[in-house]
């Protein structure tokens, strides 16, 4: 029995780190939280083959691309298809975090991510549920 009452209180102690109520949120949290939105109501591509279709189909609202991609080829491509149908596009630091976020990873009894796969471009075609994390991402687009 005390296993189990030591469970939620290391689950409460993760919680708020992740989230962190009272401060503001930055724009790598704000991207997370709709991409976790994103996911969750089926309004995420994932790849440069979803990603490129979605974008040519107009569904797309915003792009995501790492920067530390390898292919110099695959940048090109996103970037002119943005521009060409004027989707938004942000860059996140590397292939593993974007791949974590876009929930291409298993997740642990911990709560950390386990067999992370990376991935490149994501591309967000419904937001889901309006949130800070979204109110936030809108405000740095239009500031842009």
């Amino acid at each position: 029995m005390s296993d189990g009452g030591e469970s939620p209180k290391s689950v409460q102690e993760e919680v708020p780190a992740a989230a962190a109520p009272g401060e503001p949120m930055d724009l790598n949290t704000a991207i997370q939280v709709v991409m976790k939105k994103a996911l969750a109501h089926d309004g995420l591509a994932r790849g440069l083959h979803e990603s490129a279709r979605s974008i040519e189909r107009g569904q797309a609202q915003l792009a995501i691309l790492a920067d530390d991609c390898n292919q110099p080829d695959y940048k090109k491509l996103i970037e002119a298809l943005c521009a060409e149908q004027s989707v938004n596009l942000i860059s996140v630091p590397s292939q593993e975090t974007l791949g974590q976020w876009a929930g291409l990873c298993k997740i642990d009894s911990e709560g950390e991510a386990r067999k992370v796969v990376k991935c490149s471009c994501s591309v967000i075609t419904d937001y889901g549920e309006d949130t800070e994390g979204l109110s936030i991402l809108q405000e740095y687009l239009k500031s842009r």
